[in-house]
């Protein structure tokens, strides 16, 4: 009896009890289901930041392509000069949106170039083929373009010549060719020749690969990161984006619709955001404009959830405000987007989205009413919005913001006036250390059933910031899982959640962490877009009971835990997160009328250090784990690694 004693003694010694190894009992209420998951649950929230757009996911190549920068040749370089006058700038105000253009006057029959240096370089592949296009307007014969890709050491890598046509009004001419090396800093070249008076705009480069092939469309491996998550919707166009530094610099979607080389560029509100950051060649040029984000939700298989803004400029810059009795325009604004997305090809917008080559409506369900705006300035704005739609659109969802912050007496005030106003979802934000994240995973559980919707519109969990690309770590990623059990164990409260921002450029960002990092090659997702991909694929369509002597699995002895029961594929899906050093041995006990096949599929996300992260050396620091495992019956024993995040699923019969 004495030796038993010492040595249980001894155990304690070395932080080990019988208590702390005996295992922790979870209960599993599989017939009892407690709500409904939202089909549209775990999504994406898409912001033009960090070259999220221009220079990211919208696969042009050339900087400054039409001349309209504030600073007119900013990324381009003249290669050949010729006598006085040879290279006009030409501001146009007949001209829609797009007003300069370049005038070349060859009278000599020089070889005149331009060189442009891409955004931070441009990205291109061996054996990949490029269409360089321009728009151009010439009554001159015998006009000639020469194209050349330069490699960084000024080796010509790819080249195509392009003879014109004399024409008297602005034309588009194109010519695809190979390239047959490989790098990310590449530099374009573009010769002219031909005695006469030559105007060019639009002098564009795209890969010919593409997402879905679309001419001039999206990076492929960029959009492809997103589709391998399956979200349920992307909010887009942002942010701070929407709102604008100023009204005049705000986000107008009815600029980024219609014929490309007539959309209105302006300045990204991030060009000067941040001292630390500044990007003086940061603009938007809108070939990622509505359109193009409701056929980018639609090619995935999301919901759009487009956001507007509601008369405010940012209140952290100007809070310029419009008056209550100009709110017009702003309102018609959303009253006309729903007709662009829905509205029938007899419709003003409908017909432009027909002309654009989507005659089908885009079934917008939802829409945003101002992003992070706060104050009783934006309740008044915001009720005359819902007036407004409620009379003429009461399908559409109002979704309203909650402000930046998830607490205090911003917070407290559009609670209650959200709430009050019957706002049918309320987007919450929240920019917090993993100690945060982990202490409010029962954020929720104590939230009206009956009340608004909550969208968990903009989150991650930050260790520093700003930091550098690839340092969202795995402390971040996995203080997110352990939150996320809470958003999903009160899905029925919580009906979207989206990580922000989505992409940061490693040589263009002003904000980090990101869930996905590029450069102008390659992509790679961060610790955080792993979780965020095993919630997205792993929904499920109810919420099922996991209790611990109870009450909810958030943060007892660091473990967290949730489970859903996916209908169509007759699965119960269990996530749980040990956020301790030590591994956890648990004891699973389901209780069902139903069985449970013996083998389950098992996915791990583990690392014993919370600070490694993922990069473009090295992407794959944290991946998932798959495994098989055999369980015996309705009482499942599993012991989860330190630091973790494990995900079972078990089928039924």
């Amino acid at each position: 009896m004495k030796k038993v004693v010492s040595l249980m003694v001894a155990l304690a010694g070395l932080g080990f009890s019988a208590v702390a190894q005996s295992p922790i009992a979870l209960n599993i209420q599989l017939d009892k289901p407690s709500g409904k998951i939202s089909p549209h649950m775990w999504g994406v929230f898409f912001e033009d930041i960090n070259l999220g757009a221009d220079g990211g996911i919208y696969a042009e190549l050339v900087k400054n392509r039409s001349f309209e920068f504030d600073e007119p040749w900013m990324g381009w370089k003249k290669l050949e000069n010729g006598v006085e006058g040879t290279y006009l700038l030409v501001n146009d105000s007949k001209r829609k949106g797009n007003k300069r253009y370049l005038r070349l006057n060859n009278a000599g029959n020089l070889k005149l170039g331009l060189q442009n240096e891409g955004f931070r370089g441009m990205g291109v592949k061996a054996g990949g083929a490029y269409e360089f296009s321009l728009q151009y307007q010439s009554t001159a014969k015998g006009m000639t373009i020469h194209v050349e890709l330069l490699d960084p050491q000024n080796k010509v890598i790819g080249a195509a010549e392009l003879p014109l046509d004399p024409v008297a009004s602005w034309s588009e001419a194109a010519v695809k060719f190979p390239v047959n090396q490989t790098t990310d800093k590449a530099k374009l070249n573009v010769w002219f020749t031909g005695e006469g008076t030559l105007d060019v705009d639009m002098l564009s480069l795209f890969p010919v690969d593409t997402w879905k092939g679309r001419r001039k469309g999206l990076r492929k491996d960029m959009v492809q990161m997103l589709a391998d998550m399956k979200p349920g919707f992307i909010r887009f166009p942002g942010g701070c984006i929407v709102e604008g530094r100023d009204l005049a610099n705000r986000f107008q979607w009815k600029k980024t619709v219609g014929p490309i080389s007539e959309r209105e560029l302006i300045i990204n509100r991030w060009n000067t955001e941040f001292k630390h950051r500044l990007t003086p060649d940061y603009f938007q040029t809108f070939g990622l404009g509505f359109f193009e984000y409701f056929l980018l939700a639609e090619d995935i298989g999301a919901t759009a959830v487009p956001i507007l803004n509601c008369g405010m400029a940012c209140q952290y810059n100007t809070g310029e405000v419009v008056p209550l009795d100009e709110l017009d325009e702003y309102v018609q604004d959303a009253l006309d987007l729903i007709e662009f997305a829905n509205g029938s090809t007899a419709t003003k917008w409908g017909q432009l989205r027909a002309e654009m080559g989507h005659p089908e409506s885009f079934h917008l369900k939802m829409l945003g009413v101002g992003n992070e705006n706060w104050g009783p300035q934006y309740i008044e704005r915001l009720a005359v919005f819902k007036k407004a739609l409620n009379e003429k659109h009461p399908e559409i969802k109002i979704i309203a913001s909650s402000g930046t912050d998830p607490e205090g007496d911003r917070f407290d005030f559009l609670d209650d006036k959200l709430r009050a106003m019957n706002i049918d979802i309320i987007d919450e934000h929240y920019y917090r250390p993993p100690s945060w994240f982990l202490s409010s995973a029962s954020r929720y559980d104590n939230y009206n059933r009956n009340g608004a919707k909550i969208f968990a519109g903009e989150y991650a969990s930050h260790t520093t910031r700003p930091n550098g690309p690839g340092k969202s770590t795995w402390e971040a990623a996995l203080s997110e899982a352990a939150f996320m059990t809470g958003l999903e164990r009160n899905g029925d409260v919580v009906e979207m959640a989206s990580y922000a921002p989505l992409f940061g450029h490693v040589d263009g960002w002003q904000w980090s962490p990101d869930l996905i990092w590029v450069d102008n090659l390659q992509v790679y997702g961060t610790p955080s877009y792993q979780v965020q991909k095993l919630y997205a694929t792993n929904r499920g369509t109810a919420i099922i009971p996991i209790m611990r002597d109870g009450e909810s699995v958030a943060g007892k002895d660091s473990l967290y835990a949730s489970a859903v029961y996916d209908e169509s594929s007759k699965e119960l899906i269990v996530k749980v997160v040990n956020y301790n050093s030590q591994p956890k041995k648990v004891n699973l006990d389901v209780v069902s009328k139903k069985k449970l096949t013996a083998t389950a599929e098992l996915v791990t996300l583990a690392n014993p250090d919370l600070n490694v992260s993922n990069s473009l050396e090295e992407p794959l620091n944290i991946r998932p784990k798959e495994s098989t495992v055999v369980y015996n019956g309705k009482k499942l024993v599993q012991t989860f690694a330190p630091y973790s995040f494990t995900l079972i699923r078990l089928s039924t019969k």
